[in-house]
């Protein structure tokens, strides 16, 4: 168990809409975010991007230009933080996603692993959306690591169900991927993992054995023993408002700073200091 915890952010995720929620959208709104979250803890801060126009923020965009200016905002704002960029597309038009990691070379970008039939159900027994697929085959993925490989950041590669987890393990056996490995449970989406601190054992006798790992936790205030459960097994913690609105006793946030306070606590209670980013570079093995 790294006796450091990281703390990764994620500021703002790509289906929060800022007319209904506080998510931030411009570089400004991005950078003092990311001050709160970084004065809290965090080292890595987790980022999508969005469309800049005037009404439009609750779009997602790929311009290299918009990552640029946000990512060079953060930085200025939090000295020597880590960027993990996101890179999650459906459908078979992803040349933005790859731009974005190819011209801006983040230290760290997320890599989502497997496929996933993304649905959820409403309390009246509907479809809260039209169902979908999120769609990441082997060739989309190569594609992914292959550009992350070429630019050095290392992929974050996100499991959203038990199978996914072990693919990883075979995409470094038949040498698609030599790196530092990072896995990022992702708990709490409907139709993938739940969010039960029980599964935990379970994932770490799945994956690599070298591997570093962290858990998103999606949903309200009932995810919190799960970042408790995380902290205690040694794994490495994110949350933000991509993630939840809600603390564990139930109180809607306002700030990423407010999350990153809790899960920090968390951390401590673990008995674990909470790492630096030159800490947490050392840790994943980032060259930069």
């Amino acid at each position: 168990m790294s006796d450091k915890a990281v703390i990764t952010c994620a500021l703002n995720g790509v289906l929060t809409d800022p007319k209904q929620h506080n998510v931030p959208v411009t570089p400004e709104q991005m950078a003092r975010e990311a001050k709160a979250a970084f004065e809290a803890g965090a080292s890595i801060m987790h980022i999508h991007l969005r469309q800049q126009a005037p009404g439009k923020g609750h779009l997602p965009s790929w311009e290299v230009t918009v990552s640029k200016e946000i990512q060079q905002a953060i930085r200025e704002a939090c000295p020597g933080v880590i960027i993990n960029h996101t890179s999650g597309v459906s459908g078979p038009n992803y040349s933005g996603a790859l731009d974005c990691i190819r011209e801006t070379k983040p230290e760290i970008a997320a890599c989502n692993a497997g496929s996933l039939n993304y649905l959820k159900v409403k309390a009246d027994n509907t479809w809260a959306w039209p169902p979908m697929m999120f769609d990441n085959a082997v060739e989309k993925v190569k594609d992914y690591l292959d550009i992350m490989n070429a630019v050095g950041t290392i992929p974050e590669f996100e499991c959203f169900d038990v199978g996914i987890v072990r693919c990883v393990g075979m995409y470094t056996q038949v040498g698609m991927y030599k790196g530092p490995l990072e896995y990022n449970f992702v708990m709490g989406v409907a139709s993938g993992m739940p969010a039960d601190p029980e599964l935990l054992p379970i994932l770490l006798k799945l994956k690599r054995p070298e591997a570093h790992w962290q858990v998103t936790a999606i949903g309200r205030e009932e995810i919190w023993p799960l970042h408790q459960r995380c902290a205690e097994l040694g794994g490495h913690l994110r949350t933000g408002l991509e993630d939840t609105f809600y603390l564990a006793d139930g109180k809607k946030v306002t700030s990423n700073g407010q999350l990153i306070e809790a899960v920090a606590a968390c951390a401590r209670r673990a008995g674990r200091d909470i790492a630096s980013p030159a800490e947490a570079r050392k840790i994943f093995g980032t060259n930069r």
